[in-house]
């Protein structure tokens, strides 16, 4: 799928964006995300969890977007699994709750884990994986908007770990 001017506008009008901060009950969005993103095929060769997952507040319309960037990859990266694995659960540090998504994919090279959050930047070709190249940019960019940070570790064929923090534990 090639870059489109759309693709291009979503990421830029990011930075103007009102943001409309409410309560986010993240196991319905992770749930209704999933639904969104999977069709009924992909569904019965994915085993997909989530657990331990604390609500936030935030945009709900932005981390929809984080989700369905995560859980897409997620579901794209299995897809050559008989069985795949994707696993979401939270964790706390500190002041931060931290949500990872964990899957058993083609997973990548730590050696290019800089190059995972840039536009344009793809570690596989499109015709081994179709993307635009923009949506860990999406991901990134709107983590940031709210305070948090994300980052990744992998390795090739065993999976990949997504993971970000966003402040909403009160020490």
């Amino acid at each position: 799928m090639p870059l489109t001017i759309d693709d291009l506008l979503s990421f830029s009008r990011l930075g103007r964006a009102a943001f409309k901060y409410s309560e986010i009950d993240m196991e319905k969005l992770i749930q209704s995300t999933y639904y969104d993103v999977t069709n009924i095929e992909e569904r019965q060769r994915i085993d997909f969890e989530f657990h331990d997952l604390e609500n936030i507040s935030g945009d709900r319309n932005l981390l929809k977007v984080v989700w369905t960037n995560l859980i897409s990859n997620a579901a794209k990266f299995t897809a050559n699994r008989d069985t795949a694995i994707i696993e979401i659960y939270c964790t706390t540090e500190e002041q931060y709750i931290i949500y990872h998504i964990k899957d058993n994919g083609v997973g990548f090279d730590m050696k290019y884990v800089d190059k995972l959050f840039g536009v344009f930047q793809r570690l596989h070709s499109e015709e081994e994986f179709s993307g635009t190249g923009v949506g860990l940019a999406l991901v990134q960019r709107i983590i940031l908007q709210h305070n948090g940070r994300v980052w990744a570790k992998g390795e090739i064929d065993k999976g990949a770990e997504f993971s970000f923090s966003l402040p909403g534990r009160h020490v």
